[in-house]
């Protein structure tokens, strides 16, 4: 298992501040994520995510373009989206556009698909939300038949059909590899197992080894299906500074100022301390020294028996020289000391 580990790194996108305080223009946001992907890049980390958002406090809507851009700098890191959210895009360009990036970047592209957690994309691309369901599953059946690089032959109610279409760019090593991105729903891990996918786990909270049932029950869907099961991933949040204190005063005032915002919207009661502390402690929340840090990304993969853990770096406004910072601890402590310990 050790030897096929992942370890990655996913950003949203977050407006962070700039030395006066203010929050930076989205333009500038832009440019310093490019920046952290080549940091992540040289120090030998796997995977760089970028979210897709439509909405002001995260900068990143086209993940795509930006991943063609890092592409250009970086030479071994692959290159995702954390995620794309399908189910308001159009299933033959998503691929087009990562077909481009995977010819680009000589084959580093992958793509995690997913509802997304947030809903401005479905007002502004025109789509109901009454179609939440219908939109992602047929969409995503679509996709599947896309990945494989085949003439595609597909009908549904969302588009018009397809008979016997190629579709361009051609994959170069003939196959795009596509994770399902779930937040917790027995539905969508069969789901991911039908469609012969990775798992991703998006675990922003809680005991992370609640999520136990979830891996079990996509390997009984392989099982049933007669296959080998696809690798499990995990997305958590996190931040590494060095030492526990310090990680822990440089990300607080941050962290809850962007769980309240979002927890306005959708009927959460403030963050207090206690919470905050709770989740480093026992929950999902991966951050303090890279010791500390490594020590609980190694509990959860082994408890969950994961082949890729991505840490998602950015938190609100946090500064674009701490995320630097978080970056490069990441990668010279925190990952070797990983492998180290599942060796």
């Amino acid at each position: 298992m050790t030897s096929q580990l992942e370890l990655g790194l996913d950003t949203f996108g977050d407006v962070t501040v700039g030395a006066d305080g203010a929050p930076l223009p989205q333009a500038q946001v832009l440019r310093d994520i490019v920046e952290e992907a080549v940091l992540a890049d040289e120090l030998g980390i796997d995977f760089i995510g970028i979210g897709e958002h439509h909405r002001a406090d995260f900068a990143v809507s086209s993940p795509e373009i930006l991943l063609a851009a890092i592409a250009a700098r970086t030479r071994t890191i692959r290159l995702g989206t954390a995620v794309t959210v399908l189910s308001s895009d159009d299933p033959i360009r998503v691929f087009q556009r990562f077909s481009t990036l995977d010819a680009i970047s000589h084959g580093r592209a992958e793509v995690i698909l997913g509802r997304g957690s947030f809903t401005e994309s479905f007002p502004l691309f025109g789509f109901d939300l009454g179609d939440y369901e219908r939109l992602f599953e047929e969409k995503l059946d679509l996709f599947a038949a896309l990945i494989t690089g085949e003439a595609v032959s597909w009908s549904g109610t969302t588009r018009p059909p397809l008979v016997a279409q190629q579709v361009f760019p051609r994959l170069e090593r003939g196959h795009l590899k596509a994770w399902i991105g779930v937040g917790g729903t027995p539905k969508s891990v069969v789901r991911a197992a039908h469609y012969d996918m990775p798992l991703m786990l998006a675990i922003i909270g809680g005991d992370p080894r609640r999520f136990l049932p979830y891996v079990e029950l996509y390997h009984r869907a392989f099982a049933q299906l007669g296959r080998p099961p696809q690798p499990v991933g995990v997305h958590s949040p996190g931040y590494v500074a060095d030492t526990d204190q310090q990680a822990r005063d440089e990300l607080w005032p941050h962290y809850r100022v962007m769980r309240d915002r979002i927890g306005r919207e959708r009927g959460w009661p403030p963050m207090q301390a206690g919470e905050f502390e709770q989740e480093i402690a026992s929950g999902s929340l991966y951050v303090g020294s890279p010791e500390t840090v490594a020590r609980k990304i190694a509990a959860t993969v082994k408890a969950l028996g994961v082949l890729r853990f991505d840490l998602k770096y950015s938190a609100g406004a946090l500064p674009h020289d701490r995320l630097m910072r978080c970056i490069e601890l990441y990668g010279r402590k925190v990952v070797p000391a990983v492998r180290e310990m599942l060796a």
